[in-house]
């Protein structure tokens, strides 16, 4: 019990109406149970002492007086480590419908008081910019109808698959085919693939529940999903299960967790669908990634081969790297060896400025299975802010560039690229998807979407949550205690993973059919696409619709 005297009040004390979210509390339907103070994240809540004066008059004597009752009501701290987050789950358990917070809509102090101890701040969500985005304003205009009769999107049959790894000419192909020649390795993956999350970054909970629901999609439903690890490997159980086939192995610049993938490699009993080499990451490119010490557990630490209880951030760069070049030579190459070249490598790289070179220089090497451009808006982990709001490319127009670039070599059916960030930021994932699609992408990778349709996570654009970064995940989605991450039931993952690509299917569809296309995903067909921004329509070289 807190007494509401026992806070001192300093130069930097803050009332409630300065936090950025202000709990709402009716005392006339409170019983005290103490269930919000005890699910509360942040340990935002505690029940304190209160002294109220009750005004008394006796109207026969007109004497006035004052009465007073003491009780126990729910407080709301304000102080930085402890000051609400939004995420709603007084709420959610409350009984009586008695708390709940709502968004300070003043401009609150507490943004000039988030740096503390000399630490910029950082956050494990997303940027905080509302609103439609450039792929929500994206439209599909080119409209098949008598003369290229459109399609039943509900009877047709669709071809809804794409390709991972390089992929030789025709005339390539039969002449390595006739002589014996090593073929490039390639997978027939669904487009939207799940994007890098770590096992470490999710809890174990969740990660298994995404295991699940790909493993579901692909052997009961048909829908050929793939999942990324992330940086840190995974359990070493699933590298020697059948469901390795399902997984993108990652390697990036920490090397966490690639010691467990390489001393199973002689135990698998199947290939990964392919490795990926993360060299950076839309979300805090030149930064690398970083595993707060809040997070690395004891399983975690051997997992990863580090102590318990530290953090481990990832180096910006590959350490024994200097160049494009020596990456190709190396690591690609090495991979491509090290699982006898048959699973497709390719790279991960924020986009940037620098992305055209990255992708000429993939293009003389026959290794190189694609090249993933990861834009400013992707990423829910641990960043500083700067780099959150500030640091990095939006992704339609460099994918739009390299995609160009292809096709000005005659490349652009060899070399794959994949997209990723801001993928159904606002809710829209088929259509910020096949619209990344028509811009040159042969698949795009989602991942706070799938998070939050999966699991029911709470963070949101407006700052609401968002501590995914410091391990106390009020859904026990992105956090190592057990005691949070138990709340979370891996079978309702898998459930929810397996309904929300059978939706993503479904639309999709919805998209192709009215183009009249069925056999092939419409990769690079700009003419079916246009945006009413004619800024954005030259520089992505698109219809401008009005």
């Amino acid at each position: 019990m807190v007494s509401i005297r026992s806070v001192p009040v300093t130069p930097g004390s803050l009332t409630y109406l300065d936090c950025p979210w202000i709990i709402q509390h009716r005392e006339d339907r409170c019983t005290l149970c103490g269930q919000c103070a005890a699910v509360c994240p942040k340990e935002c809540l505690y029940l304190g002492y209160r002294r109220q004066r009750i005004p008394q008059l006796e109207v026969l004597t007109n004497k006035r007086g004052n009465d007073y009752r003491t009780f126990v009501g729910v407080r709301q701290r304000t102080d930085m480590k402890h000051s609400c987050i939004g995420c709603g789950m007084c709420a959610m358990v409350c009984p009586n419908e008695a708390i709940a917070p709502v968004p300070n809509t003043v401009e609150n102090r507490s943004v000039f008081l988030h740096n503390q101890n000399g630490e910029a701040g950082k956050r494990g969500g997303r940027r905080n910019v509302t609103g439609p985005t450039l792929l929500d304003r994206i439209m599909f205009d080119r409209i098949s109808m008598l003369t290229d009769p459109a399609l039943d999107a509900g009877r047709h049959e669709f071809s809804l698959t794409t390709t991972i790894g390089r992929i030789l000419s025709p005339e390539q192909y039969l002449e390595r085919r006739l002589n014996d020649g090593w073929i490039p390795p390639t997978r027939e993956v669904f487009p939207f693939i799940i994007g890098s999350m770590s096992f470490g970054a999710l809890s174990p909970n969740m990660w298994l529940g995404l295991l699940q629901g790909v493993a579901y999609c692909n052997e009961v439903l048909g829908i050929p999903v793939v999942m990324c690890t992330g940086e840190g490997g995974c359990p070493p159980w699933v590298l020697k299960s059948p469901y390795l086939k399902y997984i993108i192995l990652q390697i990036a610049s920490g090397y966490f967790g690639w010691d467990e993938i390489i001393r199973a490699i002689d135990d698998m009993q199947c290939y990964p669908a392919a490795i990926e080499i993360k060299y950076g990451q839309g979300a805090k490119p030149g930064d690398g990634g970083l595993l707060m010490w809040y997070k690395v557990s004891k399983l975690i630490a051997r997992l990863r081969g580090v102590p318990e209880g530290v953090d481990l951030p990832s180096p910006p760069v590959h350490q024994t790297l200097y160049s494009i070049e020596e990456s190709v030579m190396k690591m690609i190459q090495t991979l491509s060896m090290a699982f006898d070249h048959k699973v497709p490598v390719y790279p991960k790289i924020s986009a940037s400025t620098s992305a055209k070179a990255v992708l000429n220089n993939l293009v003389r090497n026959p290794y190189a299975g694609g090249l993933l451009i990861d834009g400013i808006d992707g990423g829910t982990g641990a960043a500083y802010d700067v780099s959150l709001d500030a640091t990095g490319h939006p992704v339609a127009s460099n994918l739009r560039e390299c995609y160009l670039d292809l096709a000005a070599q005659g490349k652009q059916n060899e070399i794959p690229l994949y997209a990723a960030g801001g993928v159904g930021k606002n809710g829209n994932v088929a259509q910020n998807g096949m619209a990344l699609i028509m811009l040159g992408a042969s698949a795009v990778h989602i991942g706070k979407y799938i998070m939050q349709s999966a699991s029911g996570c709470l963070g949101s654009e407006q700052n609401r949550c968002n501590v995914c970064n410091v391990g106390i995940c009020p859904k026990g989605i992105t956090s190592q205690n057990p005691k949070l991450y138990r709340r979370l039931d891996p079978d309702q993952v898998a459930e929810r993973v397996a309904h929300t690509y059978m939706a993503i299917q479904t639309e999709v569809k919805k998209i192709m059919a009215p183009l009249g296309r069925s056999q092939s995903l419409p990769i690079g067909m700009s003419d079916a696409i246009g945006i009413n921004d004619k800024d954005a329509a030259e520089r992505l070289q698109i219809k401008y619709v009005c």
